[in-house]
Parts: C-alpha cells; sequence; structure tokens
C-alpha cells in the first residue's frame, strides 16, 4: 500500500520535467507535462522556489519509492518460498495496469472466478486450486461511470491497447467483440449489466469496432450495485495487487442464481453451484461479522436474498471438503 501511494504521487504530481530555459535575454522557468513546455514565470525567488520544490519533492519520491520497491522484492521470495502466490502471472499484469491506469474500483470490478483470490484472502485461506482455476477473466464495467471521467482515465488507445501493453500477443476475437485473446490462449472479457432500453443497448454510447465492446448480461446489475471490497492479494511470483471485487455475499447469492438458469452450460452449472456454497462457507466458518442480513444487499432482489439461509446452512456440510489447510 505504500509503493502503491508514493508511486502515484510520484505519476501524478512529478511527471514531465522542469527547467529555466532563456528566451531572449531573460530566464524563464518550463515545465513540461504531456509533451508540451509550459511556462511558469521569469526566474526569480517565487519561481527559484517551485524548480526546488519541484526536484527535491521528486527525488525524495523517487528514493521512497526505490527502498519500497526494494523491499517489495525482498518480501516477494519469501512468499514464494511459502507458496503463498496465487494469482495467475497474466492476470496479475492486467490487473496491475488497470489499477494503474486509475481503472479498479471506479470504472470496473473484477467478476467470476477470479474474485476467489479475494475472497480466500478475507478468510486467510488457501482455496482448493480446482475451484480457482480457470483460462480467462470477467472485468465489469459499471456504465453509470460519466463519458467524460471514462475518457479520462481510459488509455488513448482503448482497451485493448491497455492490454497490449500488458502482453503485445492479445487481439480481438472478432471485429466489435466483447473478448480478447493472448497467444497462449488466455481470455479477457468485458461485461456490463444489460440495459434497461432494449433500443439503445448499452445505454446508447458508440464504441470503436476494433476495440472491446462490452456485452450486456442479464443478473450483472445485482453485482454493479452490491458493495465492493478491495482486497491485496499475490500473484504467483510473490508480488501484491490490488483487486476490487463484489461482496462475498453478493457473489454467493449471485453464483446461485446463474446456475439455476436453464441456459447455462451443464458443466459451468456444477461449478457455479461449488464455487457459490464454498463462498457461503467462507462466510459462515471466517466472516461471521458478514450477515446476509444486511440493509447493503438490498440491491439483489427479495426472493434471491431469502434463499441466504438455505445456502448457508447447505455449505456448512461441504465446507471441509473444499478447503486447503488454514494459515
Amino acid at each position: 500500500m505504500a509503493w502503491r501511494v508514493a508511486s502515484r504521487e510520484l505519476a501524478a504530481r512529478y511527471a514531465g520535467s522542469m527547467a529555466f530555459k532563456k528566451v531572449g535575454k531573460h530566464e524563464y522557468l518550463y515545465r513540461k507535462a504531456h509533451k508540451a513546455w509550459k511556462s511558469l514565470g521569469p526566474r526569480g525567488e517565487e519561481t527559484e522556489r517551485t524548480f526546488a520544490a519541484f526536484h527535491d519533492g521528486r527525488q525524495t519520491l523517487r528514493d521512497t519509492t526505490g527502498s519500497l520497491a526494494s523491499r517489495l522484492n525482498e518480501l516477494a521470495a519469501v512468499n514464494r518460498a511459502m507458496g503463498l502466490g496465487r494469482v495467475p502471472l497474466i492476470a496479475a499484469r492486467i490487473l496491475r495496469a488497470l489499477d494503474f491506469a486509475s481503472l479498479m474500483g471506479s470504472v470496473l470490478d473484477i467478476a467470476g472466478t477470479h474474485c476467489l483470490f479475494s475472497y480466500e484472502r478475507m478468510a486467510g485461506v488457501h482455496i482448493d486450486s480446482q475451484l480457482v482455476a480457470t483460462g480467462d477473466i470477467d472485468l465489469l464495467l459499471d456504465r453509470r461511470t460519466s463519458l467524460r471521467l471514462l475518457a479520462r482515465q481510459m488509455p488513448p488507445d482503448g482497451w485493448l491497447g491497455l492490454l497490449t501493453s500488458v502482453d503485445r500477443s492479445f487481439r480481438l476475437l472478432s471485429r466489435g467483440s466483447y473478448r480478447a485473446v493472448n497467444k497462449d490462449g488466455f481470455l479477457v472479457d468485458l461485461i456490463t449489466p444489460q440495459s434497461q432500453d432494449p433500443i439503445k443497448p448499452c445505454g446508447g454510447e458508440p464504441f470503436d469496432a476494433n476495440d472491446l465492446t462490452p456485452v450486456e448480461i442479464d443478473g450483472l446489475k445485482w453485482l454493479v450495485n452490491s458493495p465492493k471490497i478491495e482486497q491485496i492479494v499475490l500473484d504467483a511470483r510473490g508480488f501484491p495487487l490490488t483487486m476490487s471485487v463484489p461482496d462475498p455475499r453478493s457473489f454467493a447469492l449471485h453464483k446461485i442464481w446463474v446456475s439455476e438458469r436453464e441456459d447455462r452450460d451443464p458443466l459451468k452449472q456444477l461449478r457455479d453451484k461449488d464455487q457459490a456454497h464454498l463462498v457461503a462457507a467462507l462466510i459462515a466458518r471466517y466472516l461471521p461479522h458478514l450477515s446476509f442480513e444486511d440493509p447493503a444487499l438490498n440491491a439483489l432482489p427479495l426472493e434471491l436474498r431469502r434463499r441466504a439461509a438455505a445456502l448457508a446452512a447447505a455449505s456448512k456440510e461441504t465446507a471441509p471438503l473444499s478447503l486447503e489447510p488454514d494459515w
């Protein structure tokens, strides 16, 4: 967390450079940002202080960030030796890119199987590897975000550009697809809640056909409206990363609902049900302060919330079978 704060401040406050330049017979202080130089005024006591504060502050933050980065390198080796790294490397690098762009938790959250890495971190356990194994990651886009905010935070070359900055082999499965894939077959899906207006899907905003276009899926509105949890988890090399995921109670109830849909693939139905019972068991055994009666869950349909008690009761019987030894 300390490295994250320092590195973000370094990028936000001290991006670019600052220098005095002679123009004619006088010197002026210039600040470079986004490839453009801007004059801050003629050389004098005030601009001298500005110049010194910029370079001193930047050097201090560089020293702090560098020291913290070295410490993280040391701890990552310990984490690897203890087998604590969990998140696959390609997924971790994508999540870090989203976090660095300030998209994580503000524009989108993580949905699907990768959420389990956050929930096991909350509970202090390791989930059986079969239940967290996956070859894709779901990015849940909150379409309530203003277009102005989204445009300011998005990379110039869009979602696909962000993915190719992580792995150059990422490409769209087809023009205008919601799914991108890399050379190893790892899939990234951009999903969003179903629009209430069938005439204007996805809110009616235009999307570049050469970039990821979010696909609307029924039921995701519950996850978008539910409370969010931000967790620091460890990747396969032992390095930390931040994940923003739906509340585990919402996840469990949503998974049960998905597992009972007639249009759901039978194999995925079984996995959905297993994950729902697993997360409910984690809550009952390790996170008892998270009540299914919490008013914060009112975004979920009442009929679905009424099933929480039965889900929790059934999960208690299967919990020991789906967990490895506790930390």
